[in-house]
């Protein structure tokens, strides 16, 4: 009976994670939950609207199903967190998803609407909170791969970005210090102190420029002059950071990161029971110089990135860089029952002085292998051979 149910969970994972062409019932799932989406997202949108007035009790409906949805869907997630944390424990699985980004945001998608339920004298503070609805469309973010792209690009250039908003900062900040000494004397009311400038100093270096707030000294204006020039530079900055990354990217998975060298490429079948199934490639601990070049789920083709979790059935294509005089390739030797190089240490195999162990995959562990490094069975060794590109050789 439990294994019933343990297998009814993991189908159930199965389904509510990002779904490929091959599997139709969780192909079917996302786009319904997608849907759910827009339409939850319409009905916050038109409640705003005045003429919606004679709409509002079918609005209501429609708000609390999606709502209902959004709460089973949650439920279901914690339900199957042991499925998507499968070295952690239940509580440490369950706890893990909770405290995940998704996992707030789901939670925080449906707690405004429930809460007021539960304490009514609330109820305005927690319409305020509504807003958070549109975070749905991360939602919407975590079932497509091509929308992995922007947090990739915003994750890589990272270090840039916040340079340059630190730029920015020190610019606003003294561009409101000058304006208050050569404006203050002027206009008291609206250059009061250092900080009133603030306010002015943003809308002109992001060139919104309101004009509630503007210099009438002609040493003002020609400090504003000096500003919004440093301003339109300033901001172009961070734009052309992601531009950049946008292209470099692109360009990555158009050539490969590594096309200026020759790759030999081997393909790991993530087959049931394989450790790595249920990780993300950023755990998985593949050996320097080892990497992966895509991942094949089905008749789909997906770019790696650090949070793609692997299910059983995929496969990845890994390459390794061969430079110099020789070639590198990759070969995994799976430890079955009745394979001689159970219980043999590592120095005593009987392998070519061209081949390397260089990883010993046990279970969820990743083994630095040694010459003492007992072999056992289930254990999945990958070799490295080198195979020199002069014939006499």
């Amino acid at each position: 009976m439990a294994g019933k149910a343990k297998s009814v969970k993991k189908r159930l994972f199965k389904i509510i994670q990002i779904g490929n062409s091959a599997d139709i019932p969780s192909m079917c799932f996302d786009l319904f939950i997608v849907l759910v989406i827009l339409i939850n997202i319409a009905v916050t949108f038109l409640q705003t609207f005045e003429g919606a007035a004679k709409y509002a009790e079918v609005l209501r409906v429609v708000e609390f199903v999606t709502m209902v949805i959004f709460l089973v869907e949650y439920v279901l997630r914690i339900w199957t967190a042991d499925c998507l944390y499968p070295e952690k424990s239940y509580p440490a699985a369950m706890f893990r998803f909770v405290v995940s980004f998704y996992g707030v945001v789901e939670l925080l998608t449906i707690l405004p609407y429930f809460c007021p339920f539960f304490i009514p004298n609330g109820a305005v503070a927690f319409r305020m909170l509504r807003v958070v609805r549109i975070l749905h469309l991360f939602k919407i973010n975590a079932r497509y791969d091509a929308f992995n792209v922007i947090t990739a690009v915003l994750r890589d250039k990272r270090n840039a970005l916040v340079s340059s908003t630190f730029l920015v900062l020190v610019l606003m900040l003294a561009s409101s210090l000058c304006m208050y000494g050569l404006e203050h004397d002027a206009q008291p009311e609206n250059f009061s102190n250092a900080f009133s400038g603030i306010w002015w100093s943003m809308s002109t270096l992001f060139t919104v420029g309101y004009g509630d707030i503007y210099p009438v000294t002609i040493g003002g204006r020609i400090m504003t002059i000096v500003i919004t020039f440093l301003g339109v530079g300033m901001v172009a900055i961070p734009t052309g950071i992601i531009s950049a990354g946008f292209v470099e990217y692109y360009t990555k998975i158009k050539v490969g990161s590594y096309s200026q060298y020759d790759a030999d490429f081997i393909t790991l079948n993530i087959a049931g029971g394989h450790p790595f199934a249920g990780m993300q490639l950023k755990e998985i601990g593949l050996p320097q110089g080892l990497y992966t070049a895509v991942v094949l789920r089905g008749e789909d083709v997906y770019t790696p990135h650090e949070s793609l979790v692997l299910e059983e059935g995929d496969s990845l294509l890994l390459g390794t860089v061969s430079r110099g005089r020789f070639e590198c390739r990759i070969m995994e030797v799976c430890l079955e029952a009745g394979n001689g190089w159970i219980g043999s240490r590592i120095k005593d195999l009987d392998i070519s002085r061209r081949i390397f162990v260089v990883m010993v995959k046990r279970g969820n562990k990743n083994i630095c292998p040694q010459g003492s490094t007992l072999l056992k069975e289930g254990d999945v060794v990958l070799l490295l051979e080198k195979v020199f590109k002069n014939n006499g050789l």
